[in-house]
């Protein structure tokens, strides 16, 4: 074979290899996306633009050369394109690679794709520390739906500083996407809105290297304020499953997103703070997570180990101003929570929460027992909110902030002596305030 004819064969083999790569690429969506990650499984998260063959190939960091895969998923349209591959061949406290196949063909992409599972700590150490990323109110800007004049969305450049920070998870707590008007009345506009906002370029590196888990609130639920009165309840619920991957759901039997799940020494408590909600100018029996709901959270706190027990909610639960829609505006249920907390002598509770497009921490102080923080964090990159929060008589002096932002909690310490660190960061990394709060004293 002369040198002329297998240049060109090498030559047609590189560019049928490029086309074939460039097809694979375009046939992608968004993600991939880290889901839930635990010690024996991990649940991983892709979405093409049609129907398409896909699957993960992973390996244990410290050994390259033996990879695992999972079993191959077809997308289709009727599951909006979206998959859920589960890497169900790992090892506790591991750090693990992984790539993208479509089709059978790797899906190269310009940022590292890894994750991690958790470590089996129990009975033989004390718990490892560790760092997580919360926030809440994600605008992302379609013009062609947004409403006339200045765009709300903005410093996408967030899910970089959020990254920046190497946190071992995020925790989403509503208006993660905003339904608008041409989205909440048909499963079509529902799919598609939460289709735009998961591809925006910007959040693709850090799906693909940290577990996400998530709640909703009234944006991603249905229209602004929307109650248990919302017609296509069902069909956000089935949205919300099909684009987030968090390791359980309506835990309470009777719908919705009620969910936990433990990284390490802390348990988390996702509510749902939607579907069960009674409409804001209800008169009588007024509920937003409805008895059935309140008794499994109060079970569930009650059975829990964990030094921190992490409340997740989408609204506010300790702001003191009865408006908009913080807990405040049910006045009867909020109590009742409140005074099951204590009877029940819960030790380590804190409440996380966002909706209000500001930053906040409150604290509640309670006789006899220990005092209730609950920490807000908003926006992510919806517009801020316009007022100074001097209202809310809970507010712990210089906490407030009403710039996009999100929070990194860090646990850390002996079993003896864990403690939280809060700290507030602006969208371009700049810390704004940070609080600690130890174990010891929420008993």
């Amino acid at each position: 074979m002369s040198f002329r004819v297998l240049y060109n064969l090498v030559l047609l083999f590189c560019i049928f290899g490029i086309r074939n790569l460039n097809a694979q690429t375009t046939i992608l969506q968004a993600g991939p996306m880290v889901g839930y990650a635990d010690l024996k499984e991990v649940m991983l998260w892709v979405q093409t633009r049609t129907e398409a063959e896909v699957k993960i190939m992973y390996w244990d960091k410290t050994i390259p050369k033996t990879k695992y895969s999972t079993a191959p998923v077809k997308t289709s349209k009727s599951q909006a394109f979206a998959a859920h591959l589960l890497a169900d061949q790992v090892q506790p406290g591991r750090k693990y690679g992984y790539e993208l196949y479509i089709n059978n063909k790797k899906v190269s992409r310009p940022y590292p794709l890894q994750f991690q599972t958790q470590e089996l700590w129990q009975f033989r150490k004390d718990a490892p520390n560790f760092r997580f990323v919360i926030g809440s109110c994600n605008y992302i800007n379609e013009p062609e739906a947004d409403r006339p004049g200045n765009p709300s969305g903005g410093d996408y450049q967030i899910f970089s500083s959020i990254l920046a920070q190497k946190p071992d998870f995020m925790l989403w707590l509503g208006d993660n996407t905003y339904l608008r008007e041409p989205d909440w009345n048909t499963r079509t506009g529902i799919l598609h809105r939460y289709t735009h906002t998961r591809s925006v370029p910007e959040m693709q590196p850090l799906l693909g290297a940290v577990p996400q888990y998530a709640i909703w609130d009234d944006h991603d639920y249905g229209p602004n304020d929307a109650d248990r009165s919302f017609w296509n309840k069902d069909i956000t619920t089935e949205a919300l499953k099909l684009f987030w991957a968090n390791p359980n759901y309506n835990l309470t039997g009777e719908g919705g997103i009620t969910g936990t799940f433990n990284w390490n020494d802390a348990q988390f408590f996702l509510l749902d703070d939607r579907y069960f909600r009674s409409p804001n100018n209800s008169k009588r029996d007024k509920v937003l997570l409805g008895k059935t709901q309140l008794n499994w959270l109060i079970d569930a706190l009650t059975s829990s180990k964990a030094s921190f027990k992490f409340i997740c909610i989408g609204g506010q639960v300790l702001n003191s101003v009865n408006a908009f829609e913080n807990y405040s505006t049910f006045p009867i249920e909020k109590q009742q929570l409140l005074n099951r907390i204590t009877a029940a002598r819960i030790p380590g509770v804190i409440f996380l929460d966002g909706d209000r497009h500001h930053t906040e921490l409150s604290r509640l102080n309670r006789k006899g027992t220990y005092p209730l923080y609950d920490l807000t964090i908003s926006p992510l990159t919806a517009g801020p909110g316009k007022g100074d929060g001097n209202a809310n008589k809970n507010q712990l002096p210089g906490t407030f902030y009403n710039q996009r932002n999100f929070a990194v909690l860090a646990v850390s310490g002996p079993d003896t002596d864990r403690v939280l660190i809060i700290t507030v960061y602006s969208y371009d990394s700049e810390p704004i305030w940070q609080q600690q709060i130890r174990a010891n004293d929420l008993k």
